[in-house]
């Protein structure tokens, strides 16, 4: 049965009976606007917007995949500010003839990656359109801390990342190439694994400033620099190349760095730490911060990209 064929509102009956409102929601989907608690008064909001051919392939993903990337992108972004999501809104665009049955697996994905924070999908709308678009809005509450913004960080400050980085990019060259192997990696471009809980684990600690790497480890760190108006420092030999990465980037020609430093897509988790404060569970060591601008690898300026932008010109 394709989108058309079920009806706007015989897709959204559809769509509704797959989702988990959340133990935020006051009321959910049904009315004119959902209601979410909001226990600290104040509500961290964040957007994103995934366009089929440009952030995801149906003939690489299920949508059940599309669905936890799409709920994963935002929910990391509430996590970055030191919150706990609470709820996502959705609004999807969509083909006529696309089959509503993809539609209902894409809402089971969104549903069930916001169920591992405890969130839910409690709204959203839809529209018929040629491009496949999703676009998605997340809600979180700080629990009386006060965000952890990127403006915070001061020279002397530990870098740390919590996640993984370069995953999902080799990922992405690997299914560029044609290839489905290694699952490792292939995976983790489908389907990101975000360390959420380590978000609000940071705040507690008094992390100082804080981000969610979703263009790359550089580019995004490079938003605390100059944020902060500070350099930052990272240590190559904090990272280790897990095996199937290495042997990828040896089979395709590429330098596995550049999928760990200015790869995206993993939504790890990076912040800055005063001297003297115990890392929390999760937290390791890459850097550090100095007096200065930018960021470099080993005291040196990175020679290449630093990550993802969506209107850098080629050439």
């Amino acid at each position: 049965m394709s989108i058309a064929d079920a009806g706007e509102f015989g897709l959204i009956a559809r769509i509704v009976a797959r989702l988990e409102t959340g133990t935020a929601s006051l009321l959910g989907p049904g009315d004119d606007a959902a209601v979410v608690a909001a226990p600290d008064r104040r509500i961290v909001a964040s957007t994103d917007i995934l366009v089929e051919g440009r952030h995801f392939r149906r003939d690489w993903s299920s949508a059940t995949d599309v669905g936890h990337r799409a709920a994963a992108a935002n929910l990391a972004d509430i996590a970055a500010m030191g919150a706990t999501p609470t709820a996502l809104l959705v609004a999807l665009c969509m083909p006529a003839d696309l089959d509503a049955q993809w539609a209902e697996e894409l809402a089971g994905g969104l549903s069930a990656e916001a169920g591992l924070v405890g969130a839910g999908v409690v709204g959203g709308d839809m529209s018929s359109s040629p491009t496949l678009t999703i676009a998605v809005t997340a809600l979180g509450d700080l629990g009386g801390r006060e965000p952890v913004v990127r403006s915070g960080a001061q020279p002397g400050d530990i870098v740390a990342l919590a996640g993984r980085t370069g995953h999902a990019a080799a990922g992405f060259t690997i299914l560029s190439r044609g290839f489905r192997t290694p699952k490792l990696l292939v995976e983790a471009h489908r389907r990101p694994e975000v360390p959420y809980a380590a978000g609000t684990a940071a705040a507690r600690a008094g992390a100082s400033s804080m981000i969610d790497i979703s263009d790359g480890l550089l580019q995004d760190l490079g938003h605390i620099a100059a944020a902060s108006v500070v350099g930052i420092n990272i240590d190559r030999n904090a990272f280790e190349i897990p095996d199937q990465m290495r042997d990828a980037a040896s089979a395709l020609g590429v330098d596995p760095y550049v999928w760990l430093l200015a790869g995206g897509d993993d939504h790890a988790l990076a912040a800055t730490f005063p001297p003297g404060v115990t890392l929390p569970t999760g937290w390791r060591p890459i850097g550090g911060v100095h007096e200065g601008t930018g960021v470099t690898v080993d005291r040196r300026p990175w020679q290449g990209d630093t990550g993802w932008d969506h209107f850098r010109r080629s050439g």
